[in-house]
């Protein structure tokens, strides 16, 4: 076998190799996480196995492309397809959501939560969410995270009874801090969330 020839295999197996022959012990990682999800019952619904389809989408080529900014407003060239993509997302967004706009970008929700932070208030600014204690987020103003760090986090909690939102609490503490944001959602409250209240003390 020539050198040439030996190069141009070298080169066509780095494209074309398994997971397992490159890296079995990251391989192996895989397998075994799968064989968690098949086997165990994940009752975190964010957790929740995908399909097939997402899974391709999320193992596409589209990974190996940069879009910073929007489509149409890109601050790389070639990103017509991933235009495509992100469009397709956007409208399909705001006809479920029934909203005339939607960003797709945030891939977490803590990433969105920090979106609207960053949007509207400034670091000091007072928010208010619900306590992690009673099925807030880390995001709502836990210490470790940011929102913690740079704005000033006030909890509202639930009634000690029946375990339900304190909507009065809700309402008092608006009117004693003025926060700029009450965050009306949490992680670990399945109850129902009475939108049109906190509107109302918003």
């Amino acid at each position: 076998m020539s050198v040439g020839t030996a190069a141009n295999s070298r080169s066509n197996s780095f494209f074309s190799a398994s997971l397992s022959d490159v890296d079995p012990e990251l391989a192996g990682a895989v397998a075994q996480e799968l064989g968690r999800q098949q086997h165990e019952i994940e009752l975190i619904a964010s957790e929740n196995i995908v399909s097939r389809a997402v899974l391709e989408a999320q193992g596409s080529v589209l990974t190996n492309k940069y879009a910073e900014g929007y489509p149409g407003r890109r601050y790389y060239g070639g990103c017509e397809f991933v235009d495509i993509a992100e469009t397709l997302a956007i409208e399909r967004a705001k006809r479920l959501f029934g909203c005339a706009f939607a960003n797709v970008q945030p891939n977490s929700g803590s990433q969105a939560n920090q979106a609207v932070f960053m949007a509207t208030m400034q670091p000091g600014d007072t928010f208010l969410g619900l306590d992690l204690a009673a099925g807030g987020h880390l995001t709502h103003g836990a210490p470790p995270n940011v929102s913690g760090k740079w704005f000033k986090p006030v909890s509202y909690t639930v009634r000690r009874d029946d375990q339900r939102i304190d909507m009065e609490q809700v309402e008092r503490l608006a009117h004693e801090h003025k926060p700029k944001v009450i965050i009306a959602g949490g992680s670990g409250y399945p109850r129902h969330w009475d939108f049109a209240r906190f509107r109302e003390i918003a």
